[in-house]
């Protein structure tokens, strides 16, 4: 399942870099990291539980990049389900 214009949006702003970040989208819990560039970089999407763990789905981005380092191409693949990550 391809991800929301809207969410793509805010997960290609920049961000601090190797951070994870706890947030919410659309009356879904995501959380996110990112890599040594700040670019969002894998996202779990779900509920988050009382011990602050989220049960749904989990997305990694590939990032082809040009020789001086700017993005070529980007896109999120779901990686299927997770049961819980914290």
């Amino acid at each position: 399942m391809p991800l929301q214009p809207k969410l793509e949006e805010k997960l290609s702003k920049m961000y601090p870099p190797d951070s994870r970040i706890d947030d919410q989208f659309r009356g879904n819990d995501i959380t996110f990291i990112t890599n040594d560039s700040g670019e969002a970089v894998t996202l779990y999407i779900g509920k988050r539980a009382e011990d602050g763990s989220i049960k749904g789905e989990r997305y990694v981005r590939r990032i082809q990049r040009e020789p001086d380092g700017a993005i070529r191409k980007s896109h999120w693949e779901c990686k299927g389900k997770v049961s819980r990550y914290a």
